[in-house]
């Protein structure tokens, strides 16, 4: 069980390895959910992530020991097995180090992830549908070729670098009365909550898992969720908790809760729009949290961790357009008009009347039941929102065509 000394050695050993990133107040934020929200900008260390916290502790751990070491081993390298963050954060303090470092990916890794890990120096194995079949073959290659395998949580040196994210935060904002942290393997949770609580008895610390990845839910309520096959929030879809983590999670963490995907979505696109920040859907877990289960942190002073920003381009792209969907910015709209010379341009002309600007058309004879004089044209158009979709199909209407929102 790892101590707050650990966790005070890791952040003297990070000094100036890592960044001392910002914990600031988000009004905007703060208005929305009812909490006074505290951000902590973990996306903006220079592998966009908290993971590097703990890669480099454990490494220069191995470093000194080899050191002091009659057979040093250090030349023979470090293996680490990652969806992603993690293995940024042993490939860059690796390359640092001057150690070899191979890599282990699962096959579902976004791209983004695998060229930034590759950037730095680490040697990229792709093997595995899961992260437990890329673990297993990262043991597998470790004791093959005398590597030392860097756990991404399950490790107490991992951990107490991780635990420095709350040394920072309680530093910057003392009075905080809750921290919400997402939780994978809970290597995260783990530090955080050892050194919170030491420092803070009151506060409380309350973990996120996406409702398709529950595991550590499931291990310390004791309940049976079924695990999904994928996530947005990919850097916490977890199969399997981790031994030490699950132990410390259990003594000192509050309470664990669950989103669904359209919230983490929802709160990934609020921080792009709201904060100016790109945020992963793992680092999101928490604010999604905060938006579900507003009335469960009402009032209080939270602590937000945005633990990561390496978001693929094109999912990130996917969620600004289901987000402009959901808020009514971005609308189907399917017009029957009399398929004569100028329908179509006295359709557009009156949407343009209404405000709305036109992103696709499309103009159906054959795939429609309508009578065969009548055309089907099927619109996307931007808008400022809901009440506008109905001006627009109002405008429509009171022009004499048939309209619907799709």
């Amino acid at each position: 069980m790892i101590t707050l000394t650990d966790i005070q050695q890791a952040a003297a050993r990070l000094r100036g390895q890592v960044l001392h990133t910002p914990c600031v107040e988000s009004k905007t934020l703060s208005q929305i959910t009812g909490a006074q929200v505290f951000l902590k900008f973990e996306n903006l260390q220079f592998t966009a992530s908290f993971k590097e916290r703990g890669a480099c502790n454990k490494l220069m751990r191995l470093v000194q020991a080899d050191a002091h070491a009659a057979h040093a081993r250090a030349e023979r390298g470090v293996i680490a097995m990652s969806a992603g963050n993690h293995a940024q954060g042993v490939a860059y303090h690796a390359q640092r180090l001057g150690l070899r470092a191979v890599i282990v990916m699962p096959l579902f890794t976004p791209g983004v992830k695998i060229e930034r890990t590759r950037s730095f120096g680490a040697e990229v194995v792709l093997k595995g549908q899961t992260l437990d079949e890329a673990r297993s073959h990262a043991l597998t290659l470790a004791q093959e070729q005398g590597l030392r395998f860097v756990h991404p949580y399950d490790d107490a040196d991992v951990m107490a670098g991780q635990g420095t994210v709350a040394l920072e935060m309680l530093h910057d904002v003392p009075d905080l009365d809750c921290l919400l942290v997402s939780v994978g393997g809970g290597g995260l949770i783990a530090g955080i909550a050892t050194a919170a609580k030491t420092l803070q008895p009151g506060i409380e610390v309350v973990g996120v898992q996406t409702s398709r990845f529950p595991a550590m839910f499931n291990a310390i309520k004791g309940t049976h969720h079924a695990q999904g096959n994928s996530s947005i929030a990919e850097g916490i879809a977890v199969g399997r908790p981790g031994t030490l983590t699950q132990a410390v999670i259990a003594q000192r963490v509050d309470d664990l809760l669950l989103v669904d995907e359209g919230d983490i979505e929802q709160a990934c696109l609020m921080l792009l729009e709201i904060e100016k920040t790109l945020v992963e859907g793992a680092g999101a877990a928490g604010l999604a949290a905060l938006l579900k289960y507003p009335e469960r942190f009402r009032g209080k002073r939270v602590g937000l961790v945005l633990s990561g920003g390496n978001i693929d381009p094109l999912l990130l792209a996917a969620i600004i357009e289901r987000g402009m969907v959901r808020a009514g910015r971005l609308a189907r709209v399917r017009v029957s008009a009399r398929d004569v010379p100028g329908s179509l341009a006295h359709i557009t002309a009156t949407v343009a009347d209404a405000g709305a600007n036109i992103e696709e058309v499309h103009h159906q004879r054959a795939f429609t039941s309508l009578a065969v004089q009548n055309v089907e044209i099927e619109l996307v158009l931007q808008t400022r929102g809901k009440d506008h979709i109905a001006d627009v199909l109002g405008a429509l209407h009171s022009a004499g065509f048939q309209a619907q929102e799709q």
